[in-house]
């Protein structure tokens, strides 16, 4: 362990004063102001007021409803894949997985306007269901459509979380059950399934958090009586003095904490762990004919599913008329012209913000878990706790807190804070910090402590031994941190919509969302989301390439 110096302390002190300017106090004042009244004295007055009002009421039961319905039918997507995939043997079970975490891509308003078109009233699917059996399916309406979009879109959390706990459990727990009488679904519901209950909870727990924050996805969809958008409606309309808004911003914070909270008891209560037959990889079991044809047909239709918001994305970028149509009459690549012409100056703020953010959260993230692995430093772990954080707080109360904590704030060569870049790569930055930081403790983590002490034995000061040393050996951690921080910013809406005070100003993902406002706009607000997904896409493909790249060069002390 390195020791405690004046440098370390002042390192320390600077992090923990961004993240208290730019995370703590601004979701402080959000929480101050809920429980405030005009002269500054607590209250609940406001908390009465968003009781009385039958469509705040409406709205809290609606927000519940969908994060809740959106968990319960990602689980039925997800946990039958999971099991089927890690516990069977299957042909192309790689290319099932990878085609099952490609929602995680496409943020989820971007293929919301496309599955309109697609499972919508007149959309594809009730054309055909119209035309040959005579009735419709109302996925697509009211919340409804935003349950089915947000459960393609987040049901990847609990497959892959899932998934992995599914992979460590040792068979022969399976195998005992079995011996004992227990075959098929009493087999998974009473061992399998249990055993494998962190991951589910974890990726469930996720879902929940999600979707009870969103907002972009209730917006292009014009569903309004959700909390999140109530929440924004209130404060653009009615003005950042309405405590209303604030009380929801308190509300998706408990909720939000509460979900990770009661996901962390749940699972710490009770001894998930197994006595493993020393890491043998479990054997993957054959299906019978017809097994294999119900799980054949039950992944096709997932990834059918799966596929189809990027699928209806992409036609809808090339159709020059698609209404009440299977598909689309025309095609035409005007579309993506019109965003080159007119939307340049959103990709290019996109790659400024959303790089700049990902540089300091890299920078942060190196720092902080130097300050964590490598040093005894007093309350070092609070740094550490305080990132993660927010990961609980939802992108609009991050915004709303922004707006509130720094109006009126003028920077110099920079102006008035609320209404600059600026503000959009330190929201960015405080996001996606947690992932950043887990990328780079884990680097950090795999290089062990003999090379530095060994820099220092000839002759190497600490600051050289960091940069020369600690630094190039965590290289694939800090660019895979990099890089997540970077694609998943490109993604945000929700601080996006509120930190925009003008056009010229705004990144791709606020392009989309005033595109897809209206009819004529969504065919070039396709054309931005294609190119959204794209970028996302080869940036997501990019980090792993990167840690594929690093992993077997893992740095230990004995050289191997």
């Amino acid at each position: 362990m390195t020791r405690v110096t004046p440098g370390i302390v002042a390192v320390a002190l600077a992090i923990a004063a961004f993240l208290l300017a730019f995370l703590v106090v601004p979701v402080a004042t959000v929480v101050y102001t809920a429980f405030s009244n005009a002269d500054g004295g607590f209250t609940l007055a406001h908390f009465g007021a968003f009781a009385g009002i039958s469509l705040m009421r409406e709205s809290f039961a609606n927000s519940l409803y969908v994060a809740g319905m959106t968990v319960l039918l990602a689980s039925v997507l997800a946990v039958p894949l999971a099991y089927l995939t890690v516990r069977f043997q299957f042909r192309g079970a790689a290319i099932i997985h990878t085609l099952g975490v490609l929602p995680l891509i496409m943020p989820a308003f971007v293929g919301a306007a496309a599955m309109q078109l697609l499972f919508g009233r007149s959309g594809s699917l009730n054309l055909v269901l119209n035309g040959l059996f005579g009735f419709t399916v109302p996925l697509m309406e009211g919340l409804n459509g935003v349950i089915f979009v947000e459960t393609l879109h987040y049901f990847p959390f609990v497959l892959l979380n899932l998934a992995a706990s599914l992979a460590s459990i040792d068979t022969s727990m399976e195998e005992a059950g079995q011996n004992l009488g227990s075959s098929g679904f009493r087999l998974f519901r009473r061992i399998v399934f249990p055993l494998a209950l962190p991951g589910y909870v974890a990726g469930a727990s996720l879902v929940f958090i999600k979707v009870f924050d969103d907002l972009g996805t209730p917006l292009v969809l014009n569903v309004t009586n959700m909390l999140a958008p109530q929440a924004y409606l209130r404060v653009t309309s009615i003005g950042l003095e309405d405590p209303i808004g604030y009380v929801i911003c308190v509300i998706l914070v408990v909720f939000s904490i509460a979900a990770m909270g009661g996901s962390w008891w749940l699972v710490k209560r009770r001894d998930f762990a197994i006595q493993s037959r020393g890491g043998v990889a479990a054997p993957r079991r054959r299906l019978t004919r017809w097994q294999a044809a119900l799980a054949y047909g039950w992944i096709g239709g997932v990834l059918l599913l799966v596929l189809s918001p990027h699928v209806g994305l992409l036609l809808l970028s090339l159709s020059r008329v698609w209404s009440f149509t299977v598909f689309p009459e025309q095609f035409t690549l005007a579309h993506f012209a019109t965003v080159f012409a007119d939307s340049t100056r959103m990709i290019y703020n996109t790659f400024l913000y959303c790089g700049l953010a990902a540089l300091l959260d890299v920078v942060l993230g190196t720092a902080i878990a130097y300050l964590v692995l490598r040093t005894k430093l007093p309350g070092r772990q609070l740094l550490d706790h305080m990132v993660t954080v927010a990961l609980a707080m939802p992108g609009l109360v991050l915004g709303i807190g922004y707006l509130r904590t720094f109006r009126g704030v003028e920077l110099p060569f920079v102006g008035p804070l609320t209404a600059s870049w600026l503000i959009f790569v330190l929201a960015y930055a405080v996001r996606r910090l947690p992932y950043a930081l887990r990328s780079c403790m884990a680097a950090l983590s795999q290089v062990h402590v003999s090379l530095e002490e060994a820099a220092e034995n000839v002759g190497a000061g600490r600051w050289r031994t960091i940069t020369r040393v600690v630094v190039p050996l965590m290289t694939g951690g800090i660019l895979a941190g990099f890089v997540i921080s970077f694609v998943t910013a490109a993604g945000e809406i929700s601080e996006t919509i509120l930190l925009t005070s003008r056009e010229s100003l705004a990144p791709m993902s606020y392009g989309i969302y005033l595109y897809m406002q209206s009819i004529a706009g969504r065919g070039p607000g396709a054309a931005l989301g294609v190119i959204a997904v794209v970028l996302i896409g080869l940036g997501t493909w990019f980090s792993h390439r990167i840690v594929a790249a690093r992993s077997p060069r893992e740095v230990s002390g004995d050289g191997k």
